[in-house]
């Protein structure tokens, strides 16, 4: 499973911006969208707010991709 270690520079991202950041869309739109298609979970529950703030220590998988997040 490819892991993507994305690196925190603030409090916290919102889901469909990190989405966008970490490569795995091209716009926080399509961001959006990818969460509303309910593929997306945070720590292992699906998650279905777009805006979701997700924090430091907290993983997010696509798929097969997870993306750990780190304080920066």
């Amino acid at each position: 499973m490819p892991t993507i270690d994305f690196t925190l520079d603030r409090d916290f991202i919102e889901l469909n911006q990190l989405l966008k950041l970490a490569g795995l869309c091209d716009s926080g739109g399509a961001g959006k969208q990818l969460v509303a298609s309910g593929v997306v979970q945070v720590d292992g529950a699906l998650e279905l707010r777009k805006t979701a703030k997700i924090r430091a220590g907290q993983r997010v998988r696509v798929g097969a991709v997870e993306i750990r997040v780190k304080a920066g």
